[in-house]
């Protein structure tokens, strides 16, 4: 394919759905693009067998090497151009189990392991506004009886409507 064309399989789709475009660095070198958006959610292996079939369609000897030069649906975190295509799909997974909230735990803990720590064990949810996550937190340990919070807390709260 070269600069002028364009295909489908090239153009990203409407989606949240976690994925990156791929790209042949021999085809880039030489001129000409060479590339697939690959869903990101699968397993690495598969991702792996999609960027090989991307390689094989290159005219240029020999494509072996690629990079991410493209990608949508991750939130906030940004895979790098040599990111681990291990780490890619699994940072997929847990954005389809968690929502791009994650993208921003990840982007800011930076370690895959502390922001998976996080989400499953300091995380506790979004809220349309700082009121609605109180009401939360007052209804998960007191029920709705604003009676039985302690004084130093209840002359505190403006309770409205609740």
């Amino acid at each position: 394919m070269n600069n002028e064309q364009t295909n489908a399989a090239s153009t990203p789709a409407a989606t949240n759905t976690p994925r990156i475009y791929v790209a042949s660095l021999s085809d880039y070198n030489a001129g000409t693009l060479l590339g697939r958006w690959i869903d990101a959610g699968q397993e690495a292996h598969a991702i792996h067998a999609e960027i090989q079939a991307m390689l094989g369609e290159s005219r240029e000897y020999p494509a072996e090497e690629w990079a991410i030069h493209d990608y949508e649906g991750f939130g906030e975190w940004k895979p790098r151009e040599y990111e681990s295509i291990d780490t890619v799909a699994t940072v997929a997974r847990l954005i389809a189990e968690h929502g791009e909230v994650f993208g921003a735990v990840l982007n800011y803990f930076g370690e895959l392991e502390e922001a998976r720590t996080a989400m499953s064990e300091q995380y506790r949810g979004e809220w349309e506004s700082v009121r609605d996550y109180v009401e939360y937190l007052i209804d998960e340990i007191y029920g709705h009886e604003i009676t039985r919070l302690p004084d130093l807390i209840r002359h505190n709260i403006v309770y409205v409507d609740l």
